[in-house]
């Protein structure tokens, strides 16, 4: 098997494309590419079996309703729709919910914070993979699958503070990586994933499509199949990471 990842950026010159070979007992990070462009994403996605990719795949069906309603001169129902927590309930998403809950991490918000930005990109993404694999499910049902890097790290327990902004924080968590999981080989993109966030979230969105690929990640719960299929769903790992490798 072989998994890709993709740390999605506005553009392609913030853009990371990363790749894991999976064999008996390790997994193989193959090489990790910066300022990727979306043909090369599709070219890569229809070679391996499962790809994620680190942005929003939709916008919350209640943002999109006001946005709707508002673009046709109705007015804001006062009685119910005012305060923080309709604003909230606007600006996010059931599966950033979701994964608050799980991991205590809240993901960038696709209506209200600038992900928008990207989220646009990767709508534009998602088309071109449809027209080259078959229709994306946004829910994740098929190769193609939402990831949130940061919250998977946290299940992991490899997250540290500032891995983001500093070059020092990624190298001690690939320390740990060394030491703690031996049968990953991130020998050929080591030094790009310190050098760059962009390259260490790509890597880690392939890890995650493993586990989406391989049934180690909380599947969609029933009552909210119909609004992921808009909305997006994030693949959070279930289980440990060694459980990633088969024996």
């Amino acid at each position: 098997m072989r998994t890709a990842g993709v740390d999605l950026a506005a553009e392609s010159k913030k853009t990371a494309l990363a790749t894991v070979r999976w064999e008996s007992g390790r997994g193989v990070a193959e090489r990790v590419e910066v300022a990727v462009g979306d043909d090369r994403i599709v070219e890569v996605a229809a070679e391996v079996d499962a790809i994620g990719i680190d942005c929003a795949f939709g916008w919350p069906d209640d943002f999109v309703e006001f946005v709707s309603r508002h673009a046709r001169g109705e007015r804001v129902d006062l009685a119910r729709d005012r305060g923080a927590d309709w604003r909230r309930r606007l600006a996010y998403r059931e599966t950033d919910r979701d994964i608050q809950r799980r991991t205590g991490f809240r993901p960038l918000s696709v209506a209200t914070d600038r992900l928008g930005l990207t989220a646009m990109h990767c709508a534009a993404l998602l088309d071109e993979l449809g027209d080259r694999l078959g229709p994306v499910a946004r829910s994740g049902s098929g190769p193609v699958v939402e990831v949130y890097p940061a919250a998977a790290l946290r299940v992991w327990g490899l997250i540290m503070p500032r891995y983001k902004t500093e070059a020092s924080v990624r190298s001690a968590m690939l320390d740990v990586l060394r030491e703690r999981h031996a049968w990953l080989d991130l020998a050929a993109v080591a030094d790009e994933m310190i050098r760059t966030d962009d390259a260490f979230d790509a890597v880690i969105a392939a890890l995650i499509a493993r586990a989406h690929a391989t049934g180690s990640a909380h599947p969609v719960p029933a009552a909210q199949r119909e609004r992921a299929d808009r909305e997006g769903w994030i693949a959070l790992p279930s289980t440990e990471l060694d459980a990633l490798v088969a024996p």
